[in-house]
């Protein structure tokens, strides 16, 4: 599959809460290509993070895992650079263990 179009994107910026979260969902007709995302830290103690790659009409768990239960510590910033592919409808599903923290993730939509 060739694509004619490939869009830089911010596929989102969000506190992270304690319930599982949609971040992002691929558009119809699109694939994504996430290529970075960092999650902050803002208190002093440490915090477990979970993100998920959710194929489309699917729910998050550890089948679909990118991270899971990964601490970071206290006024800290954990940070991934990669190329992950994701399908049309597929999402990005983020959760906490406790309040204190952000993400920011972006890449691009190729169409």
């Amino acid at each position: 599959m060739a694509f004619d179009v490939i869009t830089p994107t911010k596929f989102g910026q969000a506190a992270i809460t304690t319930g599982v979260t949609t971040l992002y969902t691929v558009p119809a007709s699109t694939r994504a290509l996430l290529k970075e995302f960092s999650i902050a830290n803002t208190t002093a103690a440490a915090i477990n993070v979970r993100v998920f790659l959710v194929p489309s009409a699917g729910t998050a768990g550890t089948a679909n895992a990118f991270l899971y239960d990964v601490s970071i510590t206290g006024n800290n910033t954990l940070q991934y650079n990669g190329i992950e592919v994701l399908n049309a409808g597929d999402t990005i599903q983020i959760q906490a263990a406790s309040a204190g923290l952000t993400i920011i993730a972006s890449g691009a939509e190729a169409t």
